[in-house]
């Protein structure tokens, strides 16, 4: 039988190195049966240890990942939660949702992302609860009568949606899977919301009915006042000044912005006609620019909030919708339908410096940090 033959090297205590390297030559059978030295077992526990320290190495990697920042956004005809990862510019997961999701908003810790279920030609009816973590529907809170849940907002611990078809703002509890308040506005297409920081004031863009409804809780919030608003033709886009102070909406046929007093809940100034079809209006979060998309003139026009003035009309990828800040004021996205892409803006040169490929129909967005 052949003989392997391997070489090793005897280290005599109390003698140099050079003088002690000898040279033998040992058979397989004897290597299988030599006793386990005290070196070979080091080798092998740091061999253990090696491996270990790799594994844990490579799960610390994995929870970074699900802990970076990720911008949400939301596929309407494929109908699932996309996340992207804004620096690698990728999708690196999806979840899939009920039909026609349209907006979406995230828990205080960002853990979990709650879906407004819009619907198709049958109206919709639910909200998806999705663990980020685990990319994972946990469950699908049916709104029973309420449909096409829309303009969805976290405000302390509880989700605000509108619903469309019934004309009213309503309440969800995620600790107890229930809408736990409802209240009306009387007014058609009730499409999307703002509420301030102390819960005590809701403006909701009344599509149909060329308003935007205020709701003012009285006493200990139990009744709620609602005074309408009469604004500019077919307000969809809304968005509340980072101070509190002013609602900003933005008119989808006549193209105006009426501006309201949170206050008085008083128009306080309109600016004439910028847009040939506005869908959303954001503010950046030092307050300073309002951004709106232009979809049929495939540009998101940068306001100076202080002087009302345009600043800058900004040319970017098809259809553009919803618009997401990031909240370090550096960079705005912009959901692109037509294009499947997601427009990245320079708030500082005010230009699209880049896109991400997300797939067709992307509109509303959220940030997790």
């Amino acid at each position: 039988m052949a003989e392997r033959l391997t070489r090793t090297f005897d280290y005599t205590h109390n003698e140099s190195l050079s003088a002690n390297i000898g040279t033998t030559y040992e058979s397989k059978d004897a290597i299988q049966n030599k006793p386990m030295t005290r070196n070979s077992s080091t080798a092998r526990i740091s061999l253990q240890f090696f491996f270990s320290l790799w594994l844990f190495c490579q799960a610390a990697s994995l929870h970074a990942e699900d802990h970076k920042p990720a911008l949400l956004v939301l596929s309407k005809p494929a109908a699932k939660l996309l996340i992207v990862d804004p620096v690698a510019k990728k999708v690196i997961g999806e979840v899939p949702t009920g039909t026609g999701p349209h907006e979406l908003t995230v828990s205080q810790d960002g853990k979990m992302a709650f879906v407004g279920n819009y619907g198709a030609q049958v109206p919709g009816d639910s909200l998806s609860v999705i663990d980020l973590a685990a990319r994972k529907e946990i469950r699908r809170h049916n709104l029973g009568a309420l449909r096409r849940p829309h303009g969805m907002v976290q405000s302390h611990g509880k989700i605000y949606f509108t619903a469309e078809v019934n004309k009213v703002v309503g309440r969800y509890d995620p600790g107890s899977d229930s809408v736990d308040w409802i209240e009306g506005t009387g007014q058609d297409t009730t499409h999307m919301l703002v509420i301030t920081a102390d819960q005590k004031k809701i403006f909701t863009s009344n599509i149909q009915s060329d308003t935007v409804s205020a709701l003012e809780a009285t006493g200990t919030g139990e009744s709620w006042h609602v005074t309408q608003i009469s604004v500019g033709k077919r307000p969809e886009a809304i968005d509340l000044s980072p101070d509190g102070k002013e609602v900003w909406t933005s008119h989808s046929v006549d193209g105006g912005i009426s501006i309201i007093d949170v206050e008085t809940k008083k128009v306080k100034e309109t600016i004439p006609s910028l847009t040939k079809h506005s869908n959303r209006l954001k503010f950046t979060p030092d307050g300073k620019l309002v951004f709106i998309s232009d979809a049929q003139a495939n540009e998101v026009l940068a306001i100076e909030s202080s002087s009302r003035k345009l600043l800058k009309r900004i040319p970017v990828c098809a259809q553009p919708l919803g618009i997401q800040m990031n909240p370090d004021n550096k960079l705005a996205y912009v959901a692109c339908g037509q294009a499947g892409q997601i427009g990245i803006i320079d708030l500082a040169t005010l230009s699209q410096t880049g896109t991400i490929d997300v797939g067709p129909g992307p509109d509303g967005m959220a940030w997790v940090q």
